[in-house]
């Protein structure tokens, strides 16, 4: 047998950001043996990334907000295809999640009257998303990370994990390596956390960071876990595109939540010409109502700059594919306008958007301050990911539960800015509570060693295939490429049929990459382990893009551009068949409760 090492605990967290760290904290709350494995340094996780701020409906800047709206906002955005218990969950709890970052010591922004400051952000009816700056998800990360070193956590840093292992259907540990050595371990345990984050690494222009590549949506379906909602791919609007090395870093929404604008090239707030009806009643159709809005007026309506994050990618799209785009391929995004309205503004700027003033000015060479940013679509974030139960977060394999960016249902067809943050903390929280529930009464799995032997093997595959065969970092250029230009903003089924049949022909190259060298620090062989991940999820993406006929939230399809109301009460399972293909089924969406029908209703 292969050689490895076996660790025993009771809960196993795959992935330390937000969700990881909040669910690790949460068990070894409740007295059980908690191992945290993360791909990279502890500290490093792309929550970090998260700029603009913690959605919750603390009502410390307009007293109208609360639960119910915040409810109402989360599953108008995701056009109503959430799973309505997790929008509920997480609108309730998301203010107590906050206040208790705040206790463990979390340094908000304050309000003048000492409460923590709450901003305006897109798909939000009032200023909700609670904020450090522009740097929340630092502070948040900062917070949690010195808060769970305290609990008894064992931490396994720069560990990749290449499968789930199962005692029956039941999850109960997993097979990981260590990056730096290449050395195998084994950890078994009584449940497995899945906190991994997105797949923004199968697309080429992404602000996601390299450890985005569908790990634990992956890892769950070759599990037997369901997926959902794959086709919902958030493409952010507001990316950096010049230059070219920078393609793709994220330009936080808090710029335009602070007042910043789109312009096409001739100098036109195009955002007032495309306001949806579903958001007519909500949005400003002049610039003076949302100028007054963003400073704080309650009886005035959110600049249309606001509207969700699919909406206003496509209208940049638009613009730029009609010719009135910016000169690197982009549109205009303006804070600097500001000194028209404010006598401080630079300073104001520079206050509220400290690390958009520094990125700007360290990498284009721009003042924000003075001139405005050349921005453009790049995927962030994606809807879809492993089907779990609202209340406990265990995915449809026994013993496996997921949070955070990599579990599905809470945001729908399209996510609210500010909703993955309060995403994190209500429901790593929650799989972190039940998931020490689930060890407690089940204890810990039995171990089946042959297997653990064949996926060692398998693991080792590309060091042992061959001469000749290509790299792994070539196929995956060639994967993003592909994913880019076929299943992006813009859909058609032509052009989806045919990244289905090129994914296939990536997988015939995938398996016969060669990884010249050794074991030890050898990143070709950790892209290697990352190619089958990408590919997986790549495929679920293509065939719920291509099964979804229609445009609804992030999935837009030019051929065919309008909503079908026979879509609209219907979600898309994607499950591993028993001779190991790809199956996708239709799923009816089960029916609201009253109480929740009315609140939707009522904030229509």
């Amino acid at each position: 047998m292969p050689e490895h090492t076996t660790i025993d605990h009771d809960v196993i967290v795959i992935g330390a950001g937000g969700a990881g760290l909040r669910a690790a904290i949460e068990a070894a709350h409740s007295g059980v043996s908690v191992g945290l494995i993360c791909k990279s340094l502890l500290g490093k996780a792309h929550t970090v990334m998260a700029e603009g701020g913690v959605a919750a409906s603390l009502a410390n800047v307009d007293n109208r907000d609360n639960w119910r709206v915040h409810f109402a906002d989360t599953m108008r955005g995701g056009q109503y295809l959430n799973n309505w218990r997790m929008a509920e969950l997480h609108a309730k709890e998301a203010p107590d999640r906050v206040n208790e970052l705040e206790s463990w010591g979390a340094v908000f922004d304050r309000t003048s009257e000492g409460k923590i400051l709450q901003r305006n952000f897109g798909g939000h009816k009032y200023p909700r998303l609670a904020h450090v700056g522009d740097r929340t998800g630092l502070e948040m990360i900062r917070t949690l990370q010195d808060h769970a070193i305290h609990q008894g956590i064992d931490v396994h840093m720069e560990v990749t994990v290449v499968t789930l292992l199962r005692d029956g259907d039941r999850v109960c540990g997993a097979l990981a390596y260590d990056r730096e050595r290449g050395r195998f371990r084994v950890f078994r345990a009584g449940a497995v956390v899945l906190a991994t984050g997105g797949i923004g690494k199968a697309f080429r222009i992404t602000s996601n960071s390299w450890e985005y590549t569908g790990d634990g949506h992956a890892l769950a379906y070759n599990a037997g876990a369901e997926l959902r909602d794959m086709e919902f791919v958030q493409f952010h609007p507001t990316g950096m595109v010049w230059p070219p090395s920078v393609a793709g870093i994220l330009v936080t929404e808090g710029v335009r939540g602070e007042g910043g604008i789109l312009r096409n090239s001739e100098g036109q707030r195009f955002m007032f010409d495309d306001i949806p009806d579903l958001y007519k009643d909500q949005t400003a159709d002049n610039e003076e109502e949302g100028w007054r809005y963003v400073q704080g007026d309650k009886n005035a309506k959110r600049p249309p700059e606001l509207l969700t994050r699919d909406h206003v990618a496509r209208c940049i799209v638009r613009e730029i594919r009609e010719g009135r785009g910016s000169p690197h391929g982009g549109v205009f995004l303006d804070i600097a306008w500001l000194k028209e309205k404010l006598s401080n503004a630079e300073e104001h700027i520079k206050r509220k958007l400290p690390s958009m003033y520094h990125q700007f000015k360290e990498l284009a060479n721009i003042d924000i301050t003075k001139e405005p940013m050349e921005v453009g679509p790049t995927t962030h974030y994606v809807m879809g990911g492993i089907r779990v139960d609202g209340d406990t977060q265990m995915s449809t394999a026994p013993g496996l539960f997921a949070a955070g960016e990599c579990a599905g249902g809470l945001h729908g067809a399209n996510r609210l800015g500010g909703n993955s943050l309060s995403d994190l903390i209500v429901f790593g929280k929650r799989a972190g509570e039940h998931a020490a529930i689930f060890a407690k009464e089940k204890g810990r799995g039995a171990i089946n060693d042959a297997y653990v032997t064949d996926e060692i093997k398998r693991a080792l595959s590309p060091f042992d295939r061959p001469t000749g065969g290509e790299s792994a970092h070539q196929v995956q250029h060639d994967l993003q490429l592909m994913m880019q230009k076929n299943v992006g903003i813009v859909r058609t089924e032509s052009e989806m049929a045919h990244a289905i049949d090129a994914l296939a022909q990536l997988r015939e190259r995938a398996a016969r990459c060669i990884t010249p060298g050794n074991r030890e620090y050898n990143p070709g062989w950790h892209t290697a382990i990352d190619l089958g991940n990408l590919l997986t999820v790549a495929e679920a993406i293509a065939r719920s893009a291509i099964e979804r006929t229609e445009s609804r939230g992030a999935h837009f399809r030019e051929d065919k551009p309008d909503k079908d109301p026979a879509w609209g009460d219907r979600n898309l399972i994607i499950s591993k068949g028993a001779d190991g293909a790809m199956q996708i089924r239709q799923e009816p969406i089960p029916k609201l409760p009253d109480e929740l029908g009315s609140i939707i209703e009522e904030m229509k």
